[in-house]
């Protein structure tokens, strides 16, 4: 643990970060007013993909992290989506 280098992150990109996160939840609000038909929801977890991305990327320093802890994330993202798409499908062809 003594080896491990510390990064030192800006608070203006903090500031960055929390803007572009209130703007896509702003969008994600607005989104349901717009009539996408079924593709409101996919449009919602695509918005909620990219702030949940963000605040694993900036806010809890995955960026930073070890390439292993990286890969683990992404392969929880990759089996999140398929469960996601299982259930879809599932529902479609009822």
């Amino acid at each position: 643990m003594e080896n491990e280098k510390h990064h030192i992150v800006p608070y203006g990109l903090y500031a960055i970060i929390l803007l572009l996160l209130l703007t896509l939840t702003f969008l994600s609000i607005a989104i349901t007013n717009i009539e996408l038909g079924a593709y409101t929801v996919a449009g919602a977890l695509l918005l909620a993909s990219v702030k949940s991305g963000l605040v694993l990327v900036y806010f809890m320093h995955l960026k930073f992290d070890k390439a292993y802890i990286q890969i683990m994330v992404g392969l929880v993202f990759l089996l999140f989506i398929a469960i996601v798409l299982v259930t879809f499908f599932d529902y479609y062809f009822r």
